[in-house]
């Protein structure tokens, strides 16, 4: 009970030091906050409501199918405009795409012959301009061909393909993005505030202090784990709720519970990393250094930005050993596809383990800092 009541006090130690930290209260607020919604709205790699115009001047019924092809999310309704208002529009920014249908193009298309359709496109817009075109012409493509096989009177095969996407209907890259930014961003910010703490010990010289005092370095070592894990669980909580689903209004799936269970298997983890990281630093800019050698592998190679399954497979094999490896497969588990503690117990284990093991690798490592320090 003596041991228990020394580390709650120096997570509450830990917790007190963090509210005098303003630099750490603004990174924690904008990591969970800010950097979300950026991740998850800024540049798009799919369209998202592109502004297009269309000058209609066959007034067909192949023109009219073209037009109500265009429709949200991927596009705007069309606005149907006159030949003289398609750069004016462009210029004003209105317009990304303005599709000029030419007359006598249903006439041309049954009668066999190629009419020149004109895409104008604002190229200043890099992102949709890029995907937007290609989108275009497969609309076109398609909707042309749909209206030659029923003008031909083709029948339909009786079997047909219909495709749904699971989770995301509309691919919309938002609905990943945030999600993804909150699972980085817990590895992130548990490395930085528990290497963080130990370190400003360290140069306040209030690690002195605490090597004369009647606790041992496994409480020191869990008070910290303890505290800033807290901290960045109620974090992801808060912007999962806040940012995801009120601003973003990105669903989740499924057990907001079972995530933040594994998020903090996560950080026994990652906290357990960032104490080690701290020993080997001796100041904030070698630790920083530190940071970046180690979070980036992490997070390029975990899956969360490419599938593992395209990495080479000595590469897998060695992450494997990462705790962000398991957490991000389990994560996306739980909050894409609803899955529960029936499909990701093994990732939970593996977690558990690799969390142990970091746990004792840094307190041994901890205990020998602490060893030539007094």
């Amino acid at each position: 009970m003596a041991s228990l009541s020394n580390i709650r006090r120096l997570g509450i130690k830990e917790l007190w030091s963090l509210a005098r930290d303003p630099m750490m209260i603004v990174l924690i607020l904008y990591t969970f906050t800010v950097s979300i919604y950026v991740a998850a709205t800024a540049m798009p790699e799919t369209l998202h409501h592109a502004a297009i115009a269309v000058v209609d001047e066959d007034s067909s019924a192949l023109s009219a199918r073209i037009v109500s092809a265009f429709r949200p999310p991927w596009f705007t309704v069309p606005a149907l405009i006159d030949p003289a208002e398609a750069d004016a529009r462009m210029d004003r920014g209105e317009s990304t795409f303005v599709l000029d249908l030419p007359p006598g193009l249903q006439r041309d298309v049954l009668a066999g012959r190629s009419p020149t359709i004109q895409l104008s496109i604002d190229a200043t817009r890099m992102s949709q301009a890029f995907t937007g075109n290609v989108q275009i012409q497969r609309i076109l493509a398609t909707e042309i061909a749909g209206f030659v096989r029923r003008d031909e009177g083709v029948t339909r095969l009786p079997v047909g393909l219909d495709l749904r996407m699971r989770f995301n209907p509309n691919l919309e890259q938002a609905w990943f993005g945030a999600l993804m930014e909150i699972i980085n961003n817990v590895t992130l910010l548990s490395l930085i505030l528990t290497g963080a703490a130990l370190i400003r010990e360290r140069e306040h010289g209030t690690i002195e202090h605490l090597l004369v005092m009647p606790v041992s370095p496994a409480e020191i070592m869990l008070g910290k784990v303890w505290s800033m894990g807290l901290v960045v669980l109620l974090a992801a909580l808060g912007s999962l709720a806040g940012v995801v689903q009120i601003a973003l209004q990105v669903p989740v799936q499924g057990s907001v519970a079972l995530f933040l269970a594994l998020v903090a298997l996560h950080l026994f983890a990652t906290t357990s990393m960032g104490i080690f990281l701290a020993t080997l630093a001796r100041s904030m800019p070698q630790f920083a250094l530190l940071l970046v050698l180690v979070l980036l592998p992490l997070q390029l190679l975990s899956g969360g930005v490419t599938p593992r399954e395209s990495m080479p497979q000595a590469v897998q094999q060695l992450m494997l050993a990462a705790p962000t490896t398991h957490f991000v497969a389990a994560a996306q588990a739980v909050l894409y596809r609803g899955a529960g503690l029936e499909v990701i117990w093994p990732q939970a284990l593996a977690l558990l383990a690799i969390g142990s093991a970091l746990f004792a690798f840094s307190l041994s490592r901890f205990r020998r800092t602490l060893g030539q320090m007094g």
